[in-house]
């Protein structure tokens, strides 16, 4: 009969245990939570590119399309992606409002480049991709005017001459002249 009463006890201080407990987590309830408030992601604009050949209109696969998004004048990093083989590139990352800067490299054809406003929540763009150029050079006649042919009236026979402002063409005889030992 002595461990009726131990029992009674036990059970007695285990249920007023439980009761405070309860009520300890129920103030914590009570108490504001000091965490950050959840704020939504801006919307995202859904934005298509679509990169083909100028002289025929055919899509290019696997050209680099690079966006960087512009905040002032700083670059907050770069997106990349590729072209499939249609020549489009999808991403839908970027919240309407930012300004972007696209650029386009593709092998064989003129890097391209372009700041664009996301203004809308879906933008659909088609970049045509041009050949290089000729490259400039010092060295020759980069004027389109052409060169007379006769020397009548003109007084230069055209070879040491050169318009004010550029420099002179090499000469054809890189040569020094031949020199005599005769006295």
């Amino acid at each position: 009969m002595l461990h009726c009463p131990t029992r009674r006890s036990s059970a007695f201080l285990a249920s007023i245990a439980l009761i405070c407990g309860s009520l300890a987590l129920f103030a914590q309830d009570e108490k504001p939570q000091h965490l950050r408030k959840y704020k939504p992601p801006a919307p995202a604009a859904r934005i298509e590119v679509t990169v083909v050949k100028d002289f025929n209109g055919k899509p290019i696969e696997d050209a680099h399309v690079i966006f960087h998004p512009i905040q002032g004048d700083k670059d907050k990093g770069y997106l990349e992606l590729k072209t499939n083989e249609d020549g489009k590139a999808i991403i839908d990352v970027l919240p309407i409002g930012d300004t972007v800067r696209m650029q386009i490299i593709a092998t064989g054809y003129q890097t391209y480049g372009q700041d664009y406003k996301v203004d809308k929540a879906e933008m659909l763009m088609e970049v045509r991709m041009k050949r290089p150029g000729a490259q400039y050079s010092l060295y020759k006649d980069n004027t389109t005017t052409p060169k007379p042919s006769d020397n009548s009236g003109s007084g230069n026979s055209g070879s040491g001459s050169s318009s004010p402002g550029k420099p002179a063409p090499p000469a054809s005889n890189s040569a020094p002249p031949a020199s005599s030992d005769k006295p």
